[in-house]
C-alpha cells in the first residue's frame, strides 16, 4: 500500500543525496541561458532583416533536406548503377583475359575495351600494387566502386578517384598480370551535380530577390509612421508627405495615429485657449488691485499688501508657466550657443559669475527645438543654481545623436534618493536649497515638461565643483 506524503511548512528543504528524478541539472540550465543570450544578442534588431530571417531560414532547410535526400538516393543510386556496370565491364574482360588462350589475345582485350566498353586497358607485368592512396573528402565514387569491384571482380584491387578529375584507374592483380583499367569519371558517377547547383542557387536569388523587394515596400510604411511618432513626440510636427500607406493593419494604426495626433492638438489648443482667458482675468484683478493701492498712499499695510500682490503675480507666472507647457509652439533650426549666451547675459541680474563652456566645434551646431521653451528650461535651471550657488558652469556636449546641456553649481546640493522626486509639481524639500526661498516647487517641473516635450530627459547628479548638476539631453 502507498505511503501518503507528507508536507512540513516553514522549515528548510532537506537536501537530497541523489538528483530528482525529471530535475534538470542546473549546468544545462546555465548553458542554455548563455546560449539563449547570446543568441539574443546575434540576432538582428530591426524588423526588415528579421523578417528576411523568416523567409531565408525556411528557404535554406528547405534546400538543405532537398540536396541531402537528392544526395541520399538520386546520386547515389545513380553512382552505384554505374559503378556497377564499369565493375561488371571489367570482371568480363578478366575472365575473357583468363579463357581466351590464342597468341593475340592481348590486342583483341585492349580492342575490346577500347571499342565495346569505352575503357583503356593495359596489360601490365606482374607485381605488387600500389600503396592506398587517401581517400576523398567526397567520397561517394570511392565507396561505391570499391563495394562493387569487390563484389564482382573478387581479386585485389587498388583504385585511383583522385588523381586525374576527369579519369578513374583501376588495377586488378592477377596471377600473371597486372591489369589497369583507366575509364572516364562520368562511367562511374553522376556527375550532373553543377545542374543541381545552379537550379538551388537560381531559385534562392529569385526567392530572395521577391522577399526583399515585397518586404521592403511593406517595411515602410511601418519606418515612417514609426519616424512620424518620433517626431511628433519630439515635438516638432509629423512631415506633411505622411499619409497611410502599406497593408490594411499599417494602414489602420497610421490612421489612428493621425487621429490621436488631432484629438491632443484639439485639446491643447483648447487648454491654450483657455489658460490664455484665464491668465487675462486674473493679471486684470491684480492690475486693479495695484491701482487702488496706489491712492491709499504710503504705510505699511499698503507695503504689505503690495508684497502679498507681488507674490501672488509671481506664483501666477509659475503656475500658469506650468500649465501652458510649450504653447504649441513649432521647433525651428536654433543655434544652441546663442541661446545659452542669452541665457547667460539675462541671468547676471543675479549677481553670481556664470560660465559658458562650449567647445569652438559646437559653437555653430544647430538644433531643432522650441526656441522660447527650451529657453524657459534653460532659464529654470539656472535661476534654480544661482538661487542656492555663487559659482555656475554651463557646458555644452554633442554625442552620437543627442546634445547635452549640463548646468553645474557649487551649492548644497539635493540627495540622491530625491533627485527624481524633485521634478513632481510643488514638490519641497526640507534641506537647505529650499528653505526660505519663496519659490513655488515648479521651476525643476516646468523644465522637466519641456524637455520630455522635446523628447529629450533631465536627470541631477553631482557637480564637479561641489554642488549639483542638471544634465539635458535632447536628440537632435
Amino acid at each position: 500500500m502507498r505511503k501518503p506524503r507528507m508536507f512540513i511548512r516553514d522549515t528548510e528543504p532537506t537536501p537530497s543525496l541523489s538528483p530528482s528524478v525529471g530535475a534538470v541539472p542546473s549546468w544545462l540550465g546555465d548553458i542554455w541561458s548563455s546560449l539563449a543570450s547570446l543568441l539574443a544578442d546575434i540576432m538582428p534588431k530591426g524588423l526588415y532583416a528579421r523578417a528576411l530571417i523568416i523567409i531565408i531560414a525556411p528557404i535554406v532547410v528547405l534546400e538543405g533536406v532537398i540536396a541531402f535526400v537528392f544526395m541520399e538516393r538520386h546520386w547515389q543510386w545513380v553512382t552505384r548503377r554505374l559503378s556497377e556496370a564499369t565493375a561488371r565491364d571489367i570482371a568480363s574482360l578478366i575472365q575473357v583475359y583468363e579463357y581466351d588462350t590464342s597468341k593475340n589475345k592481348h590486342d583483341r582485350l585492349i580492342k575490346l575495351a577500347r571499342d565495346k566498353l569505352d575503357l583503356s586497358m593495359q596489360i601490365l607485368p606482374p607485381g605488387n600494387l600500389p600503396p592506398p592512396r587517401p581517400k576523398p573528402f567526397f567520397s561517394i565514387l570511392d565507396q561505391a566502386l570499391s563495394r562493387e569491384i569487390s563484389n564482382h571482380v573478387k581479386r585485389p584491387f587498388w583504385i585511383d578517384t583522385v588523381g586525374d578529375s576527369r579519369l578513374v584507374e583501376i588495377r586488378v592483380k592477377h596471377a600473371d598480370a597486372m591489369l589497369r583499367f583507366i575509364a572516364t569519371r562520368s562511367q562511374t558517377y553522376a556527375s550532373n551535380s553543377h545542374i543541381f547547383l545552379l537550379w538551388m542557387v537560381g531559385t534562392s536569388i529569385i526567392l530572395l530577390t521577391v522577399a526583399i523587394l515585397f518586404l521592403r515596400n511593406q517595411i515602410r510604411p511601418i519606418l515612417r509612421l514609426a519616424e512620424a511618432a518620433s517626431e511628433f513626440g519630439k515635438g516638432r510636427g509629423v512631415p506633411e508627405d505622411f499619409k497611410p500607406r502599406g497593408a490594411r493593419e499599417v494602414r489602420d494604426a497610421a490612421e489612428a495615429f493621425l487621429e490621436m495626433r488631432e484629438r491632443i492638438t484639439t485639446h491643447v489648443d483648447q487648454r491654450t485657449a483657455m489658460l490664455a482667458g484665464v491668465s487675462h482675468d486674473l493679471r486684470t484683478i491684480l492690475t486693479r488691485f495695484k491701482l487702488e493701492l496706489a491712492f491709499l498712499g504710503e504705510s505699511d499695510e499698503v507695503d504689505s499688501l503690495k508684497s502679498d500682490i507681488n507674490e501672488m503675480q509671481h506664483m501666477l507666472e509659475d503656475y500658469m508657466a506650468f500649465a501652458r507647457g510649450d504653447e504649441g509652439e513649432e521647433s525651428t533650426p536654433t543655434n544652441l550657443h546663442d541661446l545659452l549666451s542669452e541665457v547667460s547675459d539675462e541671468a547676471q541680474v543675479y549677481g553670481v559669475p556664470i560660465e559658458l563652456k562650449v567647445r569652438s566645434s559646437q559653437k555653430g551646431l544647430k538644433v531643432p527645438i522650441k526656441r522660447n521653451a527650451f529657453k524657459r528650461a534653460i532659464t529654470n535651471l539656472v535661476s534654480n543654481a544661482v538661487r542656492y550657488g555663487d559659482r555656475i558652469i554651463i557646458r555644452v556636449a554633442r554625442e552620437q545623436g543627442w546634445v547635452r546641456v549640463e548646468v553645474d553649481d557649487n551649492g548644497p546640493g539635493i540627495p540622491e534618493r530625491e533627485r527624481t522626486a524633485v521634478f513632481r509639481p510643488f514638490y519641497r524639500l526640507d534641506q537647505a536649497r529650499t528653505q526660505g526661498d519663496g519659490s513655488t516647487g515648479l521651476g525643476l517641473a516646468i523644465a522637466h515638461d519641456i524637455v520630455r516635450s522635446h523628447g529629450g530627459n533631465i536627470k541631477l547628479g553631482e557637480s564637479t565643483i561641489g554642488g549639483l548638476r542638471a544634465v539635458i539631453s535632447i536628440p537632435i
